[in-house]
């Protein structure tokens, strides 16, 4: 009996803090070490004890993120999302708490292996994730920006470690972020019962559901603009195919999104963008790999 005790609070853990999500971050950011940032071999960055802390770091401030979020959130998620708050549920508001800033602390310790700037970075980090999760996720449109750009930092400390910024890395990081964009607005869509119960200034709840389909078809169209970009002015290979297959993929997206008007066929939408977005990365990080 305590045995699955344990197993379901393990459980109820593993599901607060997202760790899948964790995992998809952790491996992306070395394959971009790997395969695009560094120019040692491969065996040189996966020891380099400095980018390993890095990572860890990362991922310890996400899951504190994810609880701080679902801590303000769980609310509304038993509303939007009733069975994976039930599994949170599992976790006690104290344990939660207590894990919270044990992760937050933790990642500072970690970060302060590689530099005090990482400590500032993480540091700084850990405090927007924060404030967005107690005000800014509240503020109409603010708070879908704020998201996106919270999804993406973690990939820019392995660019700063790295030194990285060239034209090409901005444009595809521009589309990554666009891409994180319409998934917030497709959230707001699938969450719009929770939302509007509980006041969350969302384009769906403030405007309709049409306004916000208007919206993200704007993200859409706007995504092209890099696209267009790194296939026409940039050397980006065979990624060519990729963002061919992009563009129709986000053509039939949003033809199934205006012809979509329940809370399951946003879901089904969110998991097609979420989908996308993994695709995104690992297809263009190992797309820009050095021969």
């Amino acid at each position: 009996m305590k045995k699955k005790r344990a197993l379901l609070k393990l459980l109820g853990v593993f599901s607060l803090v997202r760790g899948y999500n964790i995992a998809f971050v952790c491996v992306a950011q070395y394959l971009a070490a790997i395969f695009v940032l560094s120019h040692k071999s491969w065996r040189e960055v996966v020891f380099d004890d400095s980018l390993l802390m890095l990572v860890i770091a990362g991922a310890l401030a996400i899951a504190g993120g994810y609880i701080i979020n679902g801590f303000y959130d769980k609310d509304k998620d038993l509303i939007n999302k009733p069975l994976k708050t039930m599994i949170d549920l599992l976790v006690s508001q104290n344990t939660r708490l207590t894990l919270y800033f044990l992760l937050n602390f933790l990642s500072v310790i970690v970060a302060s292996y590689v530099s005090f700037r990482a400590v500032l970075f993480f540091s700084g980090y850990i405090f927007a994730m924060w404030l967005y999760s107690h005000r800014i996720k509240k503020l109409l449109f603010l708070g879908n920006i704020t998201s996106a750009v919270l999804s993406i930092i973690p990939f820019f400390a392995v660019f700063i470690y790295y030194r990285q910024f060239d034209t090409v890395i901005f444009f595809h990081a521009m589309v990554i972020y666009l891409l994180m964009l319409i998934r917030e607005f497709t959230k707001d869509l699938q969450n719009i019962k929770g939302d509007l119960t509980h006041n969350y200034a969302t384009i769906a709840v403030v405007y309709g559901e049409r306004y916000a389909k208007g919206m993200i078809t704007l993200m859409v169209l706007l995504c092209f603009i890099p696209v267009y970009v790194l296939i026409n002015y940039m050397s980006v290979g065979r990624l060519v195919y990729f963002f061919e297959f992009m563009v129709l993929y986000l053509l039939l997206f949003v033809i199934v999104l205006w012809s979509s008007q329940k809370q399951v066929h946003y879901a089904w939408l969110y998991v097609a963008i979420k989908v996308l977005i993994v695709m995104g990365v690992f297809v263009q990080v190992l797309g820009n790999m050095r021969v």
